[in-house]
């Protein structure tokens, strides 16, 4: 199964979280920082959105900063993605 985004929606594949400590404490899953590095796996079209003429500028394979809390979390075939707007990328890391 593929996702298309839509409109200014970019699918994001968040990097992996730190399961340890820099002290070498392991992390239970509620104590580990939610990623804001990810891969950009998918881009929509752009287009006209809430009356404004959007460019896509991220392209798929960029690496990015997102909102920490931005967007919606999706798995598939048990993998797991975040949906964003282009608006919510705070960066590309060159």
């Amino acid at each position: 199964m593929k996702l298309r985004p839509l409109a200014d929606r970019v699918v994001l594949k968040p990097e992996e979280v730190e399961e340890t400590s820099k002290g070498g404490i392991i992390l239970a899953a509620a104590a580990q920082e939610k990623p804001q590095f990810a891969e950009v796996v998918a881009v929509g079209p752009g287009g006209v959105v809430d009356g404004k003429e959007v460019e896509m500028i991220v392209k798929v394979g960029d690496k990015v900063i997102a909102g920490k809390y931005a967007g919606t979390e999706v798995k598939l075939d048990g993998t797991e993605y975040n949906i964003v707007r282009q608006s919510d990328i705070l960066a590309v890391i060159e």
